[in-house]
């Protein structure tokens, strides 16, 4: 978020003048730095959990200073975003894998999740770039069918295997990362269950336990609701003010998305303790644009 004031700066001061740095509030020198020194403690976290964690990480911190930096304006920018976040809940995924397990396959069975969530994010960038000078009807309708096409994948979609077909030593699986607030459990502390479910051998059908099923249905009927209100009405008045709105309520649908993505991959009860961040991000988001 500071390297994108920093690379803004020049046009917020013409569009967005109350954002920190044309506000004054806020020197683009120090934004940088801050870009920059949380950019490296990223990559020495991601270092100490790992050699495959640090190609990860470095991936995905080379996307986002490319996006921030050039990509942004243009054609390939909600691409670029979506690789970002893409590669960020991959990151969690192979960052919290147990020691000495196959982070490839960690990588592979969140992949399903990363691609949804990678998905959703193109769709809202797309929205984004036309949120200060508005758009026709046909973009935030476009939107739409993508979202209800996304809730329902999101809930027909395997993510991972499930606990119900596990051996009774890997009853939980381990969950993907969620991209909001980062990995679901800490690189090196991950329950022994967890553990277990690593090292244990894959096992030959993947199924969703009912509760997990249940709450997944819910969660991702959240995330559609959440998504698609502002963008409708945003399609019923495309202005830059319904269009901003929409693309906020994108940013915090992804947080019912990534519950019901947890509650998918036979994490339920993560997946329902995600929703506690919704009430955050309402009340951050009056301090700080999402946007």
């Amino acid at each position: 978020m500071a390297l994108n004031d920093w690379a803004d700066r020049d046009i917020d001061a013409i569009e967005r003048p109350h954002r920190p740095i044309p506000s004054g509030r806020i020197t683009p020198g120090a934004a940088l730095a801050a870009a920059g020194g949380l950019t490296a403690a990223g990559l020495a976290c991601a270092a100490a959990a790992g050699r495959p964690a640090l190609v990860t990480a470095t991936a995905l911190a080379t996307t986002v200073w490319a996006y921030d930096l050039h990509l942004k304006n243009t054609a390939a920018g909600p691409t670029a975003m979506a690789c970002a976040r893409t590669l960020d809940l991959l990151q969690g995924a192979v960052a919290t894998t147990a020691p000495h397990a196959p982070t490839r396959r960690a990588a592979r069975h969140a992949l399903p999740s990363a691609a949804l969530l990678g998905a959703h994010t193109l769709t809202i960038t797309t929205v984004s770039r036309r949120e200060a000078q508005g758009s026709s009807t046909s973009l935030p309708l476009l939107s739409l069918a993508a979202i209800a096409t996304l809730a329902r994948a999101t809930t027909t979609t395997r993510t991972g295997k499930a606990a119900a077909t596990a051996p009774a030593t890997s009853e939980v699986p381990t969950p993907t990362s969620l991209a909001v607030t980062g990995p679901a459990t800490p690189a090196g502390t991950a329950p022994a269950t967890a553990r277990a479910t690593a090292h244990a051998s894959p096992p030959a059908t993947a199924s969703t336990p009912p509760a997990a099923e249940v709450v997944a249905r819910l969660l991702a009927a959240g995330y559609a609701v959440t998504a698609a209100r502002p963008l409708l009405l945003a399609a019923l008045n495309p202005s830059p003010h319904f269009l901003q709105r929409a693309v906020g309520g994108g940013i915090r649908a992804m947080i019912p998305l990534q519950g019901a993505l947890a509650a998918r991959a036979g994490a339920p009860a993560t997946g329902a303790a995600v929703l506690a961040l919704i009430p955050v991000a309402r009340r951050l988001s009056r301090k700080v644009s999402p946007t």
